[in-house]
């Protein structure tokens, strides 16, 4: 267990996927789950620089980069939602065309056939840890 922070927050992206299409697919990732977890359990805070101008809403907690393929992040997506860790992911039926096709695409696609370019954890360090202990940092 980390002594500063009870909860963990870690990205695990597809490394076969080109750095502008994975960097998108994170921030829509980071997006939404930020709405959804919100300001105090990610421990958003304002920092001020030296000339007093605000610098808002970054975490004081690391936030880890990891990467594997799909089917391991596939995986782990099951394995987070069995131990209860809240987490989003991104896949590629959320790519190209409007948001209305990316809808009804992730939905007549079935689970077995999505690519899966990213996923985000934030939960208990200790479990969050277990889960992502396979992986190599993002270089």
């Amino acid at each position: 267990m980390n002594p500063t922070f009870s909860n963990k927050l870690v990205a695990v992206m597809n490394e076969k996927i080109e750095p502008g299409i994975i960097m998108n697919a994170l921030a829509h990732m980071c997006i939404g789950f930020g709405a959804r977890i919100g300001q105090e359990p990610l421990r958003l805070t304002n920092y001020i620089d030296g000339d007093g101008k605000s610098h808002p809403d970054i975490s004081e907690m690391p936030f880890m980069i990891l990467k594997a393929n799909s089917n391991k992040i596939r995986a782990l997506r099951e394995a987070a939602l069995e131990a209860g860790i809240q987490c989003v992911d991104f896949t590629d039926t959320m790519t190209v065309g409007t948001y209305l096709e990316q809808i009804e695409r992730t939905k007549i696609t079935k689970g077995d056939d999505l690519v899966y370019y990213g996923i985000v954890l934030f939960g208990d360090w200790q479990k969050v840890s277990e889960l992502t202990r396979k992986f190599s940092l993002w270089k």
